[in-house]
């Protein structure tokens, strides 16, 4: 690692389970990094867990004690307080935030963070890690070759028996497309192609999801392409993504993989890509927290600005059609 990144000084929000993936990644990476939660007994833990020690009180406490040379941050934190630990963050003078997605519980609060970032003149980038998936940044190379996107397909249904078994807090709950399914969502239009059309249309709400459970819907692409989704969380499923080029089928199930069907064949094959920090560490976020305290300004990454238009253009279209 590059002693400039080495130099670099990171302070992480979040002493959960993203807490401890970033904290494998920070470890690997040689930055000085320190680490924030919210509880005693969620710190303790997570010292325990990690042998890193964290500082227990969330912002407030921590802005008693900063480091003003703290460059970056990254939020990490529950999904009820990520827009306002990064509000607070800014309010506080930081100005180089990774947000863990969705970046708030509803479009309101994700645009109170873009207004903040408009105000203090912060960057703040979504962490939608997927992104940074070595599968991902394989197809990228192969779609620039085949001279773009024809078409794609996904699928993002949800299992409601992990979601019971995993997910306690009814806010999570009732906020799951916003929560999880956009992960696939802004894998499949980062890929393909964001909306220039979008016809989209829902049914069958269920009680821990009331405003839908089967999505369907189709459109076109900035760029041309044709494109159409679906999605039942009442029936069996998975997350999958098809993109169609000229010359290959690029097919993501799982989506850190990459499957390939050829022109003029009937044959899937895997394609041997170096995905060697995707297994080591939770899949992307090793690039994806690399490329941010580089200060780069990589295509993969998603600005706050351009977030909220994508919830507000298209993800909240799908999930409550006109």
């Amino acid at each position: 690692m590059s002693d400039n990144l080495k130099l670099k000084k990171v302070v992480l929000f979040g002493a959960g389970a993203m807490g401890r993936a970033y904290v494998k990644v920070l470890r690997r990476l040689g930055v000085d990094f320190s680490v924030v939660g919210r509880s005693e007994i969620g710190v303790q833990r997570f010292i325990s867990d990690t042998g890193v020690k964290a500082l227990p009180g969330g912002v407030a406490e921590w802005a008693n004690c900063r480091d003003t040379t703290d460059e970056f941050a990254i939020v990490a934190v529950g999904l009820e307080e990520l827009s306002k630990t990064a509000i607070d963050l800014m309010d506080l003078g930081v100005r180089n935030i990774l947000l863990e997605k969705p970046g708030g519980i509803n479009t309101e609060e994700i645009k109170r963070v873009k207004d903040k970032a408009d105000d203090t003149g912060a960057k703040v980038w979504i962490a939608y890690n997927r992104r940074f998936y070595a599968s991902v940044l394989k197809a990228q190379e192969i779609i620039h070759k085949d001279g773009g996107v024809k078409s794609f397909h996904f699928e993002f249904t949800e299992w409601p028996h992990v979601i019971f078994d995993q997910v306690k807090s009814e806010v999570e709950r009732k906020n799951w497309f916003l929560v999880n399914s956009t992960h696939v969502l802004d894998m499949a239009f980062f890929l393909g192609g964001f909306p220039r059309k979008l016809e989209s249309f829902t049914a069958g709400g269920c009680d821990w999801h009331p405003s839908a459970a089967i999505f369907a819907g189709s459109g076109v692409s900035e760029q041309g392409a044709l494109f159409s989704y679906q999605a039942n969380w009442l029936a069996p499923g998975r997350w999958s993504i098809e993109i169609l080029t000229r010359n290959n089928r690029l097919i993501f199930r799982p989506l850190e993989k990459l499957q390939v069907q050829r022109q003029k064949s009937v044959g899937i094959d895997f394609l041997d890509i170096d995905d060697h920090l995707d297994t080591e560490f939770k899949p992307g976020l090793f690039k994806q927290t690399e490329l941010f305290l580089k200060g780069s300004s990589h295509n993969n990454f998603v600005a706050i600005d351009s977030h909220l238009e994508n919830v507000v253009r298209h993800f909240q279209i799908i999930v409550r059609p006109h």
